[in-house]
């Protein structure tokens, strides 16, 4: 019975790199964390853990629920100088 599939996944890389979680039925896995959305993403691929085969979500990068801050695109597309406050 080795490497069966699991009816878990293993997510990889960011700051929950190894956690495995329930099956997920979703392309993206999103987390709150310190008051930021890190995201994960489904893969093709699948990694062996002794006995057993995890479907991989890979990590896809952390946003801020509040959208742009300071230093980024302001909305009209130009861009915030935090120095010359422009």
């Amino acid at each position: 019975m080795a490497n069966e599939p699991s009816e878990q996944v293993q997510l990889t890389g960011g700051p929950r790199d190894g956690a495995v979680l329930d099956t997920v039925d979703a392309p993206v896995v999103e987390i709150e964390i310190d008051g930021l959305i890190h995201r994960y993403v489904t893969t093709t691929k699948h990694r062996d853990d002794g006995d057993r085969s995890y479907h991989v979500y890979n990590y896809d990068g952390a946003i801020d629920p509040n959208g742009a801050m300071p230093g980024a695109e302001t909305p009209d597309g130009g861009h915030h100088d935090p120095v010359q406050g422009v």
